[in-house]
C-alpha cells in the first residue's frame, strides 16, 4: 500500500503499486490530461512508471521546469520516426536536447533538401495528429543489438554493442517506430504541440572527423504556439543582428582562408578593441593588477609539468625546432606562475594580482569556427591572483564587484551566476576541491547572488563561478569566470614565505571578465545591432560640410574635437548633404556635425545623431561637453543626449 507524498505535503494511500499517471487520475481529470512525466523520488520518470513503495511525486505538466527538456528529447524520436517514414533507407543514429532545441544525425544516400525538411516537419504535424502513444520497453542488450540490425539500423546496433552487458537497455516505442533512449518521454506524440525544424549540417559519426559524414538536422520545441513563435521571431532578430552581416557594412574586420580562425582587424574595428583594451586596462590599474606580458612559444615541458598537454594536447599547436618541442601558448596561466617564481615573496606580497592581455591559439575545429565567435587565435583579458587561502574569500568578493561594474558599463545588467564543481578528471586532492567549491558558494552566498551548481562542469584543476550574461533578445552569453586552483602552483614549484617562516604554496585565482576580446566584440556588435555606445564607437562624430565654403571650418571642428581625444572624420566629399547623412547614419555614426553658413558665421555646428534626431545648432563647447558626458556614461543608458 504505497503513500505517495505530493508537494504541498499531503499523502494519498493505494492499495497496489500505482503509476505517475494513476496518482494524476486519482488527483483529478485536468491534471490527468495534463500529465507530461514525473518526479519521483527526485528522479524524472514517464508518466506510466510505477512506484512500488512510499515515494515523494511531483507531476509535471507544460508549467514545469522539466517539461521542456522532455518536450525537446520527444520531439528528436518525433523527427526520426517522420523521417524513417519518408525515407526508409535513411538509418538512425543519435538525437540528443540541446539548447533550445534537438537535433538528431541520420545516415542517408544524399544530403536532405530545404523541401525535405518542410515534408518531415509535416508528416511530423501529421503523427502528433494520430496521437500515437509512448511507451517504455525493456530489452535484453543482445537482443537489442540483434533487432536493430536486422532492420538494418547498424549505427543504433554499434551504440547498444558498446552499452555493458548485463545492464537493461529502455527503447521507446511509438507507432511503428522504436528507438532506443534512456527517456523519459511524454506520453504520446499529441503532447508535442509546438515545433519547428531549423536547419540541416554535416555530423561525423560520434563526432570523429576520421568517422563517416552524417546529416544532423536541427529543430526547436515549445510547450505551446505562443512560445514557439516568440522563439521563431527572436531567431528572426538574432539573423539580423549576426555579427559577420553587420561586419560588412561597417567594415570592421575581415578574415580569409590563408588564416583559418584568425582575425585581419582594419581601422574601424581595432579602434573598438583599443577602446575596450585601455578600458580594462584602466580598470585593472584601479583594482591593484599589475599588468605582464608572457612568450607566444614555451617549451612542452612546461605544459607538460601544468597539466595541460595531457588534457588539451590534441587543441594546441606544436612546433619542434633546435631538437626541441614547443606548443604556441593556448593559454596563459603557467606563464604567469612563471612570473611569480621570480624571486622569493613573502605573505606580506600577496595578494600578487598579474594581469594580461594574452594572445592564445588553440587548434579549434574547422567545423566549429564562427565568425570571431569561435576563433583560433584570440586574446582574453586574463588575470592570475596569488593569495592565501584566507584571501580567497575576499578577492572572489572583489572581484565581483568589479564584474558588475564592468558589465554595467559595457550595457549589461542581467547576470547568471553558477557554480561548476569538481569533473570526473581532474587533479588534486578532494580535500582541496571541498574548500574550494565551499569559498565559491560562500563567496555568492555573501553578496545575496543567486546562483545554480553545475555538477562536474568545473576545470580539470578547480572549481569555478561562471558568469553569463542575458543580451537585449534573450540570449545567454558565459562571458566571465574564477577558479580556484589549489593545483597548479604546486605543480609549478610556487612558494611564498609564510608569517611563521614556512615556505608554503600560494592559492592561484584564475580570472576573467570578458573573455575573448573576439567574441566579446562579436556578442557587442550583435547587442547593439552595430550602433556601439559612443564611447565605443570607431567613428563617433563626422563633421560634413554643406559647400566648399565651410570645408576650412569644417576642418577645424574636427580638430577641436580631436584634439579632445574624440574620434571624429571630415566629411569634404562634393555631395548633397542629405546624403552624407544617410551614409553615416547608415555607418551607426552616433552624431553628425553639419556646418553651413550659419553655423560658420555663429561658431556653431548643427547636431544629428544616427537615428534621426535633430538637437539644432549647438556651440562647439556643448557639443565638447556632450561627448564627455556620452563618453563618460558608457553603456549604462540606451539614451544618447540629456
Amino acid at each position: 500500500m504505497p503513500a505517495i507524498t505530493l508537494p504541498d505535503g499531503s499523502q494519498r494511500v493505494f492499495d497496489n503499486p500505482v503509476s505517475v499517471a494513476d496518482v494524476a487520475a486519482d488527483i483529478g481529470a485536468g491534471l490527468a490530461k495534463a500529465t507530461l512525466a514525473g518526479v519521483v523520488n527526485g528522479q524524472v520518470v514517464d508518466a506510466s512508471y510505477i512506484m512500488q513503495e512510499d515515494s515523494t511525486l511531483a507531476i509535471v505538466t507544460d508549467r514545469s521546469d522539466e517539461a521542456l527538456d522532455i518536450i525537446r528529447h520527444s520531439s528528436a524520436h518525433l523527427l526520426a520516426m517522420a523521417v524513417k517514414q519518408l525515407f526508409p533507407a535513411a538509418q538512425v543514429t543519435i538525437g540528443p536536447v540541446i539548447e533550445d532545441g534537438f537535433y538528431y544525425d541520420f545516415a542517408f544516400e544524399r544530403a536532405f533538401t530545404p523541401e525535405d525538411l518542410e515534408a518531415i516537419e509535416a508528416r511530423m504535424t501529421e503523427l502528433v495528429k494520430a496521437d500515437h502513444g509512448i511507451a517504455r520497453e525493456e530489452w535484453d542488450r543482445d537482443e537489442a543489438v540483434e533487432f536493430f540490425k536486422s532492420i538494418g539500423e547498424e549505427y543504433k546496433a554499434e551504440i547498444i554493442a558498446s552499452i555493458p552487458a548485463g545492464e537493461p537497455i529502455g527503447l521507446y516505442r511509438q507507432g511503428d517506430f522504436i528507438d532506443l533512449c534512456r527517456g523519459p518521454h511524454v506520453p504520446s506524440t499529441a503532447k508535442l504541440p509546438a515545433f519547428k525544424l531549423t536547419k540541416v549540417a554535416g555530423a561525423y559519426w560520434r563526432g570523429d572527423s576520421n568517422n563517416e559524414m552524417l546529416q544532423r538536422i536541427y529543430g526547436t520545441a515549445w510547450t505551446n504556439k505562443k512560445e514557439l513563435k516568440a522563439y521563431i521571431n527572436r531567431l528572426a532578430e538574432a539573423e539580423k543582428r549576426d555579427h559577420r552581416k553587420i561586419n560588412k557594412k561597417l567594415d570592421l574586420y575581415h578574415m580569409q582562408e590563408e588564416a583559418p580562425g584568425s582575425i585581419f582587424w582594419h581601422p574601424k574595428g581595432w579602434s573598438v578593441y583599443s577602446a575596450i583594451e585601455e578600458y580594462m586596462r584602466n580598470k585593472q590599474r584601479e583594482q591593484g593588477y599589475q599588468e605582464i606580458k608572457t612568450p607566444q612559444i614555451v617549451d612542452m615541458s612546461l605544459w607538460e609539468k601544468s597539466g595541460h598537454a595531457d588534457k588539451f594536447g590534441d587543441d594546441m599547436f606544436s612546433l619542434q625546432t633546435d631538437d626541441r618541442n614547443y606548443a604556441v601558448k593556448p593559454m596563459n596561466c603557467p606563464c604567469h606562475v612563471q612570473v611569480f617564481n621570480q624571486g622569493l615573496k613573502s605573505y606580506r606580497d600577496l595578494p600578487l594580482r598579474l594581469a594580461e592581455f594574452g594572445s592564445c591559439h588553440r587548434n579549434e575545429p574547422s567545423g566549429s569556427l564562427h565568425g570571431i565567435m569561435r576563433v583560433r587565435s584570440f586574446t582574453q583579458d586574463d588575470a592570475h591572483i596569488f593569495c592565501t587561502e584566507e584571501q580567497i574569500q575576499p578577492e572572489v568578493s572583489q572581484f565581483i564587484d568589479f564584474l558588475h561594474e564592468v558589465y554595467a558599463d559595457f550595457g549589461f545588467d542581467e547576470i547568471i551566476y553558477r557554480l561548476s564543481t569538481r569533473p570526473p578528471e581532474r587533479v588534486g586532492s578532494d580535500e582541496d576541491w571541498d574548500r574550494a567549491e565551499e569559498a565559491l558558494g560562500q563567496a555568492l552566498d555573501a553578496k545575496s547572488l543567486p546562483w545554480q551548481e553545475l555538477p562536474g562542469e568545473g576545470a580539470f584543476y578547480g572549481p569555478k563561478i561562471e558568469f553569463s550574461l542575458k543580451d537585449c533578445i534573450g540570449r545567454v552569453w558565459q562571458l566571465g569566470t574564477i577558479q580556484v586552483d589549489f593545483s597548479m602552483p604546486g605543480r609549478l614549484d610556487a612558494q611564498y614565505v609564510a608569517e611563521d617562516g614556512a615556505r608554503k604554496v600560494p592559492v592561484m585565482l584564475h580570472r576573467a571578465i570578458l573573455g575573448s576580446f573576439e567574441r566579446f566584440i562579436g556578442i557587442l556588435i550583435e547587442q547593439y545591432e552595430g550602433a556601439f555606445p559612443f564611447w565605443l564607437a570607431p567613428e563617433q562624430a563626422v563633421v560634413a560640410n554643406i559647400t566648399d565654403a565651410q570645408a576650412e571650418y569644417a576642418q577645424e571642428v574636427a580638430k577641436s574635437l580631436q584634439n579632445k581625444g574624440f574620434r571624429v572624420n571630415c566629411d569634404l566629399r562634393n555631395e548633397k548633404i542629405g546624403f552624407k547623412i544617410r551614409g553615416h547614419s547608415m555607418q551607426r555614426v552616433p552624431f553628425i556635425l553639419v556646418v553651413g553658413d550659419n553655423e560658420k558665421e555663429s561658431r556653431t555646428v548643427a547636431v544629428r545623431t544616427r537615428d534621426g534626431k535633430d538637437l539644432g545648432s549647438l556651440p562647439l563647447e556643448q557639443v565638447e561637453a556632450m561627448c564627455t558626458t556620452e563618453t563618460e556614461r558608457r553603456g549604462r543608458t540606451c539614451v544618447e543626449t540629456e
